[in-house]
């Protein structure tokens, strides 16, 4: 008699999308595995993430680095991503996304936005992000594995976790000023955000970047994920989406 293995993998569903995107954009390092050139062995290392607009995961490295020459020579790459807390660290959500690694032409449209979302999420990397012999990858999901805990197994593919249509480029136009205009003048809104909508602890929190799904936050301490109610369809619908947060953020507190 033949035993019927359970399928342990769960149905992918509107929450696991969410944990998997909050996981990827509230991220600031991970562990990267690189097929090592010459052996075909693997190798594993940490570096610093933020993600692209779309939700693609960047990382800064230098050429020293061997998981750089890795990168150069095969592409293929994984990256783990969701920090252990207390207890069993097995218990807590993490995700392993299936990536080919692109580096971007330095001076190119497309290089200085990710290097200004990198060191918006990474302002320390400022010390040596312009040296020659630093390179923005942007890793290209094409399928990822989610564990949200113990039995909570998903398989996402690509679509479930880059955004597109024309609203990514029109947001991205104009992200870096209202990240300015927030961070200057809103403080209080954005505490209420990353407070009421985070459920984020501590003080000094500020906007490090907009997406159509929703905004980054971070502090000395930590960094927090904040979804809108619904995505953006159009870039105009980003401040008064932000009023009517901070307007319900006061009333519920």
């Amino acid at each position: 008699m033949t035993e019927t293995r359970k399928d342990v993998i769960r149905e992918t569903d509107a929450e696991a999308v969410r944990l998997a995107k909050t996981l990827i954009r509230s991220a600031r390092f991970g562990a990267l595995a690189v097929i090592e050139p010459g052996t075909g062995a693997p190798l594993a290392s940490r570096v610093g993430t933020a993600t692209d607009i779309d939700g693609a995961p960047l990382i800064l490295v230098s050429m020293l680095a061997a998981h750089t020459g890795a990168l150069l020579a095969d592409p293929r790459c994984s990256l783990l991503l969701g920090e252990p807390g207390k207890g069993d660290p097995l218990a807590h959500p993490r995700i392993t996304l299936a990536c080919q690694a692109l580096r971007l032409d330095r001076g190119s449209a497309e290089h200085l936005r990710a290097e200004r979302r990198y060191l918006n999420s990474n302002p320390k990397a400022k010390l040596y992000a312009g040296l020659g012999d630093f390179s923005i990858f942007r890793l290209e999901p094409e399928r990822a594995s989610l564990n949200g805990g113990f039995g909570k197994a998903y398989l996402l593919d690509r679509a479930d976790l880059i955004t597109s249509g024309p609203v990514v480029e029109e947001l991205a136009a104009g992200e870096q000023s209202a990240l300015d205009h927030m961070n200057a003048d809103h403080r209080d809104a954005i505490a209420i955000y990353a407070h009421h909508f985070g459920r984020a602890e501590g003080d000094g929190w500020i906007v490090t970047g907009f997406d159509p799904d929703g905004m980054d936050l971070t502090s000395a301490d930590g960094a927090c994920r904040v979804f809108f109610p619904q995505p953006l369809t159009a870039a105009r619908e980003l401040r008064p989406v932000l009023v009517e947060m901070a307007k319900a953020g006061r009333a519920a507190g």
